[in-house]
């Protein structure tokens, strides 16, 4: 087993990615819920999905995936999913073998507890011209209008899709971190296309990018991301464990990437440790010959 995932592994026995999770719950560092079924499977669009967020509503129809969502319960609304956690046919988790890059990726959760802005982090990134993927999901870009305009501005960072309501991506309601995810194919659906429309609409591009809220997934659900344009981001080394890090953790755990790491952090608390250990573990990284990147660098 690699450094990497061991790190992985050992930051989700810390309550990996809770800073997502907080972000729903409203709470602080979450603890690994047992997955398990949400009430509800059908196909109908979820009660929970304000018409702002609903594809037809936030952007035009050139904005919305080739594939339509009749499309995708025709195709997948009856396949059996048959994996849950990290790992999926699609999910990219390191750069391609050979690059030396790291790809530094930082979630943006939005709702409850979760639409604050790291500016410390970001302006240590600007200045040290260190790029970098932003994923940010529907609700923090409606708490964060102005924020998101300058981020999406500048070259130095790459715009990516985390979700309309910040969900673990399944199509049988499985839950991870006490969030329940998506019910069905439709659903998984309604969850990637209401803020690539969005982002489409604002950024005049369609990202290429998506994770989901917790980053994960099952199969079934993997596939519907690569079937409506997008590719499934996963990361190799978990770098605050959801905000929840302190400064020196960050730093030990995101200074000992390796080329082809792909880091996941937070840029929605700037409450925890993740800018100052960002700023500590990156010039010993830089240092060391070590280059960064953003995803679309890479992967082609």
């Amino acid at each position: 087993m690699g450094t990497s995932r061991r790190m992985v592994l050992a930051a989700l026995a810390g309550g990996a990615l809770a800073g997502c999770a907080a972000s729903t719950k409203g709470t602080g560092a979450a603890t690994m819920a047992s997955p398990s079924p949400a009430s509800g499977s059908g196909d109908g669009p979820s009660p929970a999905v304000s018409a702002a967020a609903s594809p037809s509503a936030t952007a035009t129809p050139a904005g919305l995936p080739a594939v339509t969502r009749a499309e995708i319960i025709t195709r997948y609304g009856h396949a059996v999913p048959h994996t849950w956690g990290f790992d999926a046919p699609g999910v990219v988790h390191r750069l391609p073998a050979g690059h030396q890059g790291i790809a530094l990726t930082f979630d943006a959760c939005g709702g409850r507890g979760g639409s604050g802005y790291d500016r410390a982090l970001i302006d240590f990134l600007r200045k040290r011209e260190v790029p970098a993927t932003l994923f940010l999901n529907s609700r923090w870009i409606d708490a964060n209008p102005a924020v998101f305009r300058e981020l999406a501005a500048e070259p130095l960072f790459e715009i990516a899709n985390h979700g309309t309501r910040h969900l673990p991506l399944s199509v049988t309601g499985r839950s991870a971190y006490g969030i329940p995810g998506t019910r069905s194919a439709a659903e998984v659906y309604d969850e990637i296309a209401g803020n690539r429309a969005k982002l489409t609409r604002l950024l005049g591009s369609p990202p290429r990018f998506f994770r989901s809220g917790t980053a994960y997934c099952d199969d079934v659900a993997a596939r519907i991301v690569t079937a409506l344009g997008e590719r499934f981001a996963g990361f190799s080394v978990n770098g605050d464990a959801g905000a929840t890090f302190s400064p020196e953790q960050v730093r030990t755990t995101v200074g000992a990437a390796t080329a082809g790491s792909v880091v996941i952090c937070h840029m929605n608390h700037p409450e925890g440790g993740t800018a100052r250990g960002i700023s500590a573990a990156v010039p010993r990284l830089l240092a060391s010959g070590h280059t960064f990147v953003r995803l679309s660098d890479a992967l082609h």
